[in-house]
Order: C-alpha cells, then structure tokens, then sequence
C-alpha cells in the first residue's frame, strides 16, 4: 500500500524575533472581555525565513552586528532542530557580513569560503570574500576571487568596478616597488585618470 505525506510548516519552539509590545488595549471592561475571549493557544504566524533574513539584514544596515549575529545563531540553532534540507544560504552570507562589520576578518574569511565551496555559481560570496583580501593587503587573492566572481556572472558591474580597483592597487603596489621613477610614473598615470 503506499502512504502519502503531508508536508505542514513545523512550529518552531522560540521565535527570532519575539513578539512587540501588545499595544495599549483601550478601554478597560471591553479589553477584559476580549482577553477572556482570546484563545489559549498561539495563533501568531511565526515570521518566514526571508522576514528573519530582511530583519536580520537591516540589523546589520543599523550597525547592530552583535545582535544580527544572535539572531543568525539563534536561527542556525532553530533550524538544527527541524533538519531542513540544504542551507539557508541567505542567511550563510548574512553571517559573514555581521562578522565583518563586527572586524572578526577571519571569520567572515572563512564564511565566505565556505559559501564559494558550497555555492561556486554565486558571484556575491567572490565579491565579498575580494573584499576582506583588499582589507588584509592580499591584492593577488582578491584578484582572483573577483576573478572567479566574473567567471560565475560575467556581467556583474559591482565585480567589474572591483576588479578594476584591485588591478589599480596592484599597479600602483608595481610602481612603488620600482622606486623613485616608478612613484613618478605613477603620479603621472593618476592625473591621466582622472
């Protein structure tokens, strides 16, 4: 005989986001006569996984990365429980951009790689994994990240303005390790460009 499952949302035991405040409930016998006809169990919706990403992105917007990061912790622990399957790789990227605003580099290095290992295809994890490298001086690896950010989406604009930034440090890196001409070479390229 076969048996069909029946795939429902599960009910997660803690929210990310608890509740807000209950609002001011007016006038007294009315709001006492509601509560007694309120039901005893939760009917809230929980919030979607993308409404936990959005309010855990505009924590991070805010400067709040310590508190995006307990909530990215919170959530991981949460979806640990249910076993989903695959990763939430949204959440994956919000993770290493918390711990970059945090100054944590080797972390957000690390969550980043992960995410080019797990995710070659998404140009953003490159782009951002060639930041920390211009932000460490590793000029070469952020190259070649961009590099690999480029071969995933050859028209992305935000890789392309990068890359050419890197290969301008690079240059600019050449021209000072060839000594005095080399400075005044360079000083001359950068009135040409602008």
């Amino acid at each position: 005989s076969l048996a069909l499952l029946c795939l429902a949302p599960v009910a997660l035991s803690e929210q990310v986001f608890p509740h807000e405040d209950e609002p001011e409930q007016g006038w007294q016998p009315l709001a006492r006569l509601l509560d007694k006809l309120t039901p005893d169990i939760d009917t809230s919706i929980p919030l979607s996984g993308t409404q936990i990403n959005d309010r855990i992105l505009a924590l991070i917007n805010q400067g709040e990365a310590q508190q995006a990061l307990d909530a990215i912790q919170h959530r991981e622990e949460q979806l640990a429980e249910i076993q989903p399957i695959g990763t939430d790789v949204q959440l994956l990227f919000l993770k290493a951009r918390a711990y970059s605003a945090l100054g944590e580099e080797q972390q957000a290095v690390r969550t980043y790689q992960q995410m080019t290992a797990l995710y070659p295809e998404l140009p953003e994890p490159w782009n951002n994994l060639a930041l920390e490298y211009v932000r460490q001086g590793k000029l070469l690896m952020a190259e070649e990240a961009l590099g690999m950010a480029l071969i995933a989406d050859p028209d992305n604009r935000t890789a392309l303005q990068n890359l050419g930034e890197v290969r301008l440090l690079l240059a600019e890196q050449a021209f000072e390790q060839a000594g005095a001409t080399g400075s005044q070479r360079a000083g001359q390229i950068k009135q040409l460009l602008q």
